[in-house]
C-alpha cells in the first residue's frame, strides 16, 4: 500500500492525515497545537509539525506529502534564511491603514484588474507596507517573502536558517502554489505572474518570491535524516481554503461555507473574478481553476464568547437557541468582536441591538449569536453570487457546523439548499490529494465527503420567513 500525507498548518493547530494513495482510505493521523495570537514565530509551526508527525507515526513509509496552511501570513526572511520578526497572521488588523494607502495610490479598480483583489488588512501586501512604515530597519533586511505553507515546505526539503539547516538558506528554492500566491495581493491569477511594482510599492524594494508551482508539480523531495526522507516527494501545497475545496471535491455549483477561527464562503469557478468593491477576493484554486471568496474575521469564536458568557458548552448553547423563535424576538448581535474583514471594518466592535424585557433572555442571546454568525456569512454568499457564481447547494463545514442548532438556523438563513458533510479534516485531506497528484501525475479519484457522505437535515420545521436576515440587514 502506497501512502501519502496531507498537512494542515492552521491558525490554531497542525493536523496530519496519512491516506492510502489508491483509495483515499485514512490510515492514521496526528495533531499538535499552535500558540494563540495574531503574530507567531514560525518556529512554533515547525515544532508543531514535528510533534504532529510523531503523533501520526512519522513519514518514513510515506511516498509523498503536501502542506496546506493559513493564507496571507507574512514570513519575512533575511539573506541567511532567518525569520526577521514574528509572522503577522491573516487576522492581524494593524495594517488596515496600509491597505487604505495602497488603494489610494493605485485605485481599487486597478488593483482588482491586476491581482483579482482589492487589499484589506488580511493580505500579505498590506503587512509588507506596514513593515516598511512601522519597522523600517526590519523591512530593509527582507531578502525574501514567504507564506506559511511556503516556509514549511522549504523546511521539509532541508532548507532554512543557514546555521541550522543541512542544505542552507537557498532562498531561490522557496516554492508556493497559485492558490496561496493569489492571496498575497501582488500576484495575478489571470496571467500567473508576480506584479513586482506592487511588491516594491509595499515593501520599499524588490525581494525573492517563491516559485509558483502547478497543481501536479513537485516542490522537490526531503533529505536523508530529515523529517521527510530523500525519496519522499513534496507536493506544491496550498492555501487552506483551496485545500478544503480539494478535500471536499467541490465542483461548479457547490459553495463552501466554512465556520472555523474565521468564516469563509467560496466557490470553484472556471474564470477569475474581479470585484472592484473589494468584497469578493478573486483567488485562484489549487486545481487550476479559480476560487472567489469572502472571509470574516469573526466565526466560531462568536459562539465561544457567548457560550462563556452564559456559562454553557456549545451543545447547551444550541439547545437554548432552538428554544427561541427565529429572529430572537428582535434581538440582533452584530458580532464584530475582532473588527471585521467582510464588511471591511477593522476597528469595529460587537454590538447587541433590540434589547427588551421580552427579548433579553438566555435563549434569545444564544439564538442571536448563531443568527449573527450565519447572517454575516449569508451576506458573504450574496456577494459571491453577485459575481455570476451559480449555487446549487451550500456545503457547510467546520467545527461549529456540527452543532444541530447551527445546521437548523443555516437552513433558515441561506437561500440555497444546505448540506452538512460528515466531519473531516478537509484542508489536510486536500493536501493529501495534492501529494497523491504530485506522486502519480494524476488527480486521485477518491470518494469525497462533500458528495458521498452527508448528514441528514435536523428534525423540525424550518422558518422561511427571512426575519433574521431582515433584522440583521436593518442593523448593518
Amino acid at each position: 500500500m502506497t501512502l501519502v500525507a496531507g498537512i494542515d498548518s492552521s491558525t490554531q493547530s497542525c493536523k496530519i492525515v496519512i491516506r492510502d494513495a489508491d483509495t483515499g482510505a485514512l490510515v492514521r493521523e496526528g495533531r499538535a497545537s499552535h500558540p494563540a495570537g495574531t503574530e507567531v514565530d514560525p518556529a512554533a509551526w515547525w515544532a508543531a509539525l514535528q510533534e504532529a508527525s510523531a503523533a501520526a507515526g512519522g513519514f518514513d513509509d510515506v511516498a509523498a506529502v503536501s502542506v496546506a496552511a493559513q493564507q496571507h501570513g507574512m514570513v519575512a526572511l533575511d539573506v541567511d534564511g532567518r525569520v526577521i520578526r514574528p509572522a503577522l497572521l491573516w487576522n492581524d488588523t494593524r495594517s488596515a491603514s496600509a491597505a487604505t494607502d495602497l488603494i489610494a495610490e493605485f485605485g481599487a479598480d486597478e488593483l482588482a484588474r491586476r491581482t483579482g483583489c482589492v487589499p484589506v488588512a488580511s493580505f500579505t501586501i498590506t503587512k509588507l507596507r506596514w513593515l516598511r512604515d512601522a519597522e523600517p530597519a526590519n523591512a530593509t533586511e527582507v531578502a525574501a517573502v514567504a507564506l506559511p505553507h511556503d516556509w514549511l515546505s522549504w523546511r521539509l526539503r532541508g532548507f532554512g536558517p543557514a546555521e541550522e539547516s543541512p542544505l542552507g538558506a537557498d532562498l531561490t528554492e522557496l516554492t508556493t502554489d497559485r492558490s496561496d500566491a493569489s492571496g498575497t495581493g501582488y500576484w495575478s491569477p489571470a496571467d500567473g505572474e508576480y506584479d513586482r511594482e506592487l511588491l516594491i510599492a509595499a515593501l520599499g524594494h524588490d525581494a525573492i518570491l517563491p516559485r509558483v508551482l502547478g497543481p501536479d508539480e513537485s516542490a522537490g523531495t526531503g533529505i536523508d535524516g530529515g523529517l521527510v526522507g530523500a525519496d519522499t516527494i513534496i507536493g506544491p501545497g496550498a492555501g487552506d481554503n483551496a485545500g478544503a475545496a480539494l478535500g471536499l471535491g467541490a465542483t461548479a455549483g457547490d459553495v463552501v461555507v466554512s465556520i472555523g477561527t474565521s468564516g469563509t464562503v467560496f466557490a470553484v469557478t472556471p474564470a477569475v473574478v474581479r470585484d472592484p468593491s473589494g468584497t469578493v477576493a478573486g483567488f485562484a484554486s489549487a486545481d487550476g481553476a479559480f476560487l472567489p471568496l469572502i472571509a470574516t474575521l469573526n466565526a466560531a469564536r462568536i459562539l465561544d464568547a457567548v457560550a462563556a458568557l452564559l456559562g454553557v458548552d456549545h451543545a447547551e448553547l444550541g439547545r437554548l437557541a432552538l428554544d427561541a423563535p427565529a429572529g430572537a424576538r428582535g434581538l440582533v448581535l452584530q458580532p464584530y468582536f475582532e473588527g471585521e474583514r467582510t464588511p471591511n471594518r477593522p476597528d469595529a466592535t460587537a454590538t447587541l441591538f433590540g434589547m427588551t424585557l421580552e427579548s433579553t433572555t438566555r435563549e434569545g442571546l444564544a439564538r442571536a449569536a448563531i443568527e449573527g454568525l450565519l447572517c454575516g456569512l449569508a451576506d458573504g454568499l450574496d456577494a459571491v453570487l453577485s459575481q455570476g457564481v451559480t449555487a446549487e447547494r451550500v456545503l457547510l463545514i467546520g467545527g461549529a457546523a456540527q452543532n444541530p442548532a447551527v445546521q437548523a438556523i443555516a437552513r433558515e438563513v441561506f437561500d440555497v439548499p444546505v448540506v452538512v458533510p460528515a466531519p473531516g479534516e478537509y484542508v489536510a485531506d486536500g493536501a493529501a490529494v495534492q501529494a497523491a497528484w504530485a506522486l502519480t501525475g494524476a488527480r486521485p479519484a477518491w470518494p469525497m465527503a462533500g458528495t458521498d457522505d452527508v448528514a441528514g437535515a435536523p428534525a423540525g420545521a424550518v422558518d422561511t420567513s427571512g426575519v433574521a436576515r431582515a433584522q440583521y440587514a436593518a442593523r448593518a
